[in-house]
């Protein structure tokens, strides 16, 4: 099946996640996927489960409660934000399947790019040598999923500090321009997108 893919560029975050809301409530059996590529000022999300106190000391950085899964974690300027608006029932797999298949698709990208990439069964998303340069956290509605995806690309890495990110003490983040690729966000997001394409649109498992 086809997606709908939407470039919305840096958007303020609360207000994105409210219009995902409104699609997923909306949604029918009938409603095309879509994916929603964007950048987020500063700030971070705390998921449902997200402990106050990983968030290590208060910032001037705002933070925002959401329902998504997860603990805390950051988003700003120079990370690609990939929304997944997904209904997966149709796809006929689950949401581990999903999560596997999203981490994926940027371990491929990475491969791409001359970077060898991991995921870990234990804590969702993907690293590189131990530090993490992509996170997830899906919100399952009525046999959909929204939020999604997000991968470090060329940002100020600074504010994970203030975080136990995804609620791991000590746990290192990098990003592209790190690791010596230096890309923009708009070319990150045309290297990602067709290896997620590709892999949603999969018949053949990867668990």
């Amino acid at each position: 099946m086809s997606r709908i893919v939407k470039h919305l560029g840096r958007v303020d975050y609360e207000p994105t996640w409210r219009a995902m809301q409104a699609f997923t409530d909306a949604r029918n059996v009938d409603t095309p996927d879509e994916l929603w590529v964007v950048e987020h000022p500063p700030v971070y999300t705390q998921g449902l489960a997200g402990k106050p106190e990983h968030l290590l000391h208060a910032t001037a950085i705002p933070v925002v409660k959401t329902d998504r899964g997860g603990q805390i974690t950051y988003h700003g300027p120079g990370q690609l934000v990939v929304y997944l608006l997904v209904d997966f029932k149709r796809m006929g797999i689950g949401v581990r399947e999903l999560v596997r298949r999203i981490e994926q698709a940027v371990i491929d990208t990475l491969a791409e790019l001359g970077i060898h990439g991991n995921g870990d069964v234990d804590a969702p998303g993907v690293y590189v040598a131990g530090a993490k340069i992509a996170s997830l956290g899906l919100r399952i509605k009525n046999h959909a999923v929204y939020h999604g995806l997000s991968f470090n690309v060329d940002m100020d890495l600074a504010p994970f500090d203030s975080i136990n990110p995804c609620g791991y003490a000590n746990l290192k983040v990098t990003d592209l321009k790190q690791l010596g690729v230096e890309l923009s966000l708009a070319a990150a997001a045309d290297t990602l997108l067709p290896h997620l394409e590709r892999l949603l649109n999969s018949t053949k498992e990867l668990t």
